[in-house]
């Protein structure tokens, strides 16, 4: 799945310049990132096809997809100034770029993993068992929030056991083929691989704190608001492909395939991934899902996992999150992470 910030790039975050007034104008041209992720492979298709083409034609401008092979650094070029918009998950929108000052929109809620991330052992068969040991994961990552999570479902924390940082490059070989290593959190297709080694348990994974770890298109919220045109222009174009990827026909199957060779993998194996993560195919199930008073409670629980990590700069209440109902957690004097709903309504509604 996604890492999410490690310490270096959070306080790069901070460092950072700001640059969104100089963005804030009229314009015809922009840039979006993405990397390699089940959820985000629709957007290299899309560009592939010339489908963002066709709809930045239709408003009159040019929109530069642009792959990024490292997740994190996609972020920290968004946060720079680099991209108008980049994909990533709720909890990297609000470390990065939202605490370190950028204002940002989640234009697209695309999915949320329901399986994809998880916690496997050679060792133990139930999460009480872990009180004691040793677990490896990308630390400061979703992964991280992901083992907070299931730990607190039996009554532990942390501090019961010890989260020993390993590269997600690492975490298969190290699993596999040493018996130092017993129990690890990592996402798919990572997840996959350790949940097959044989006498293996997977004793937890995201699908059982639905919704919690989102996967989107983010956008700076100075140039939507500017350019309102740009991110209808996105909507539509991810919105034609999610109903081509969901039509089941022979066109969906041979997408489905490019996204899966793009990602290193056959269609049998994306499929797999996309089996455990909720895509939003439909625009007004996002709208549902983005409006639903149980985004704010996810939001709350994501802040406070932040800022007991350290990964919220001036605390828990600095930054500003809003929602569509108006509701905002933290300072409304200082809200640079907001969710809306309004141009996915307008897919919805089939007004783009």
């Amino acid at each position: 799945m996604r890492p999410l910030v490690l310490a270096l790039a959070f306080v790069l975050a901070l460092a950072l310049p700001a640059t969104a007034p100089a963005l804030a104008q009229e314009r015809t041209s922009f840039r979006v990132a993405w990397s390699i992720y089940v959820g985000w492979m629709p957007w290299g298709w899309a560009a592939d096809q010339g489908i963002v083409d066709k709809w930045a034609e239709k408003y009159g401008l040019e929109i530069e997809v642009v792959q990024i092979n490292d997740y994190i650094e996609s972020i920290n070029q968004y946060t720079a100034g680099s991209f108008d918009g980049c994909v990533m998950t709720n909890m990297d929108a609000l470390t990065i770029p939202a605490v370190g000052g950028v204002d940002s929109t989640a234009l697209i809620v695309g999915d949320f993993s329901n399986g994809n991330d998880g916690i496997v052992s050679k060792t133990a068969t139930t999460l009480e068992e872990l009180a004691g040991t040793p677990i490896n994961l990308v630390e400061l990552s979703v992964s991280h929030y992901l083992l907070a999570r299931a730990l607190e479902s039996v009554g532990l924390a942390e501090r019961d056991l010890t989260v020993v940082n390993t590269s997600d490059a690492d975490m298969v070989s190290v699993f596999t083929s040493t018996d130092q290593v017993s129990t690890v959190v990592t996402w798919n297709p990572l997840l996959s691989e350790v949940a097959d080694f044989p006498g293996a348990t997977r004793l937890f994974d995201s699908s059982q704190i639905p919704g919690e770890i989102i996967d989107m298109m983010v956008v700076n919220t100075e140039v939507l608001e500017a350019n309102p045109d740009f991110g209808r222009a996105l909507v539509g174009a991810w919105y034609e492909t999610m109903a081509l990827m969901a039509a089941g026909d022979e066109a969906a199957i041979e997408a489905l395939t490019a996204m899966a060779v793009a990602s290193g993998t056959d269609l049998a194996g994306y499929q797999a991934q996309l089996d455990s993560t909720q895509m939003f195919y439909d625009a007004a199930d996002a709208v549902a899902f983005t409006t639903s008073p149980d985004l704010i409670q996810t939001m709350d629980l994501v802040r406070t996992f932040s800022a007991e990590h350290g990964l919220m700069g001036g605390g828990m209440a600095s930054v500003g999150i809003a929602f569509p109902s108006g509701d905002v957690l933290g300072d409304p004097e200082n809200v640079t992470l907001r969710f809306t709903d309004t141009f996915m309504q307008m897919a919805a509604d089939d007004a783009l």
